[in-house]
């Protein structure tokens, strides 16, 4: 006697990136697999606003099993993938790629392999605030003009204008507007 529980809806979800990709080999295979309903969109996938991705995800109800082809169509990175699986599951929902074995949350060895990604989209999340935090730091110091004077040519400007020599005069001599002497102030 089999006591393994049935899921209530077998549920598909396809994507591919443009419009010139075929859906095609995704549906066939989630066809094969029993899917009920198949959501599918051309759509990159590191778009977070997919609709039919969030139409999928209202739609679920406990008991429900979300498949497909391969893990890259649901998500672009661990932590993405990660946030769409835990939906799933809060959902009362299970999760299953068809390419990974591992990847099913209708067992242990599937949601420990979660746990796992869990732990990789932790350390992605603060890889990726780290980075862009050194881009913010890098993108301050180089914004704005560069300067058209070297420190040392505005010292020296500077020190002309101060004995009294014409900013045309100056400014020839550093190949300069003599507007950008006259801005010259001291420090």
């Amino acid at each position: 006697m089999n006591t393994t529980l049935l899921p209530s809806r077998l549920i598909g979800y396809a994507r591919v990136s443009s419009v010139g990709q075929s859906l095609e080999a995704q549906l066939d295979q989630l066809k094969a697999a029993g899917c009920e309903a198949i959501f599918q969109e051309k759509v990159s996938g590191a778009r977070d606003d997919r609709k039919q991705l969030a139409l999928m995800l209202k739609s679920l109800r406990a008991g429900d099993l979300v498949m497909v082809t391969r893990t890259d169509r649901l998500a672009r990175s661990i932590f993405q993938m990660f946030r769409i699986v835990s939906d799933i599951v809060k959902a009362g929902a299970n999760f299953r790629d068809l390419s990974q074995p591992l990847a099913d949350t209708t067992n242990s060895s599937g949601r420990m392999y979660l746990a796992i990604l869990a732990g990789f989209a932790e350390v992605e999340r603060e890889m990726i605030a780290t980075r862009t935090a050194e881009g913010r730091a890098r993108s301050r110091k180089t914004m704005g003009r560069r300067p058209k004077l070297t420190p040392a040519q505005r010292a020296e400007a500077l020190a002309r204008k101060a004995d009294g020599e014409p900013n045309t005069a100056i400014a020839l001599s550093y190949n300069v507007s003599h507007m950008t002497i006259q801005r010259l102030k001291p420090r």
